[in-house]
């Protein structure tokens, strides 16, 4: 067995009818991540607040790697604005947070959503208006902590969507 280099590799690339939108994520890491999770999973659009780190940030671009200028990206000062206007064009906005009205991951029909937003909150206070929300959805945990980090959980989203659409579009 032998390990493939990023040479070896040629991705069936696609694009998905998603938007990531960051409500008050205020780490230089958890923003690159963000930008390197969306492009592996042909994210459409991501939205940052005005107040994230700048995308000049080191830690921004180094952990980002490269993929800054490879997906469509921009900024926000009002948060109820922006998910109006979301909302507007159709979008359906899901909210990954553990509330007493989420429904587990594997349990949610991503399919039956043309255009699907997926809002992240902050790690230490979650979505700031949850009254915007269309839905919520919670990963399932099986240790002693409650939460994870907020990119973790995209990543583990990213992947039960795309799946669901892939397996849809077939």
């Amino acid at each position: 067995m032998k390990q493939l280099t990023h040479y070896d590799i040629v991705n069936k690339q696609k694009q998905f009818p998603i938007t990531i939108v960051c409500d008050a994520i205020r780490t230089p890491e958890n923003i690159g991540m963000c930008f390197r999770i969306a492009e592996s999973f042909g994210v459409h659009e991501i939205y940052f607040h005005e107040n994230s780190p700048s995308l000049e940030n080191r830690k921004v671009v180094n952990t980002a790697r490269n993929t800054i200028n490879q997906i469509k990206h921009n900024f926000y000062a009002d948060f109820s604005q922006l998910i109006q206007q979301l909302k507007n064009k159709g979008n359906t906005i899901i909210g990954i947070e553990i509330t007493d009205k989420s429904i587990d991951i594997q349990n949610f029909n991503f399919k039956n959503y043309e255009k699907i937003v997926l809002l992240l909150g902050s790690e230490r206070n979650g979505i700031a208006n949850p009254a915007l929300l269309d839905q919520t959805i919670a990963i399932p945990m099986y240790g002693r902590n409650s939460s994870m980090n907020v990119i973790h959980s995209l990543a583990i989203t990213l992947y039960e969507v795309t799946n669901q659409l892939l397996v849809s579009s077939e």
